[in-house]
C-alpha cells in the first residue's frame, strides 16, 4: 500500500497521479506536490513508485496493512524508490529483466 510521498524530492510531475489505476493521489492545485488522498484504495500495484522519477515514492508490499511509516526512516533504510531500483528503472540502473526465470514457467508443456 502506499505510505509515503516526500514532498522534499517530488518535483510536482504528477506522474504518480497519472498512472495510478485506482485514483489514489490528488493533484495539488496550488502546483505543489500531489497528494495521497484515497489510501486504501491502494491496489500496491507499484506503478505509482515506478514512474516517480526522482524516487520520492514508498510503497510498502503490505497490500492490506496500513503501518506508521517516518520519512527519515524510509530514507535511512533506502526504501523510497527501492521498487524502481530493484527492477532497474532510472538512469544509471540496469534492468533485471534478462533475469527472469517466469518465461520457463510459461513454456513448459
Amino acid at each position: 500500500m502506499i505510505e509515503l510521498l516526500s514532498e522534499d524530492r517530488c518535483i510536482n510531475c504528477n506522474l504518480c497521479v497519472s498512472v495510478c489505476p485506482t485514483n489514489v493521489f490528488d493533484r495539488s492545485r496550488m502546483g505543489g506536490a500531489p497528494s495521497i488522498a484515497r489510501q486504501s484504495d491502494c491496489q500496491t500495484c507499484f506503478m505509482c513508485e515506478l514512474y516517480c522519477p526522482v524516487d520520492a515514492l514508498y510503497v510498502m508490499p503490505l497490500a492490506e496493512q496500513t503501518v506508521e511509516v517516518n520519512e527519515q526512516h524510509v530514507i535511512n533504510q533506502h526504501l523510497l524508490g527501492s521498487y524502481r531500483e530493484a527492477v532497474g528503472w532510472g538512469k544509471g540502473r540496469k534492468s533485471t529483466a534478462s533475469s527472469d526465470q517466469s518465461h520457463i514457467i510459461l513454456n513448459k508443456k
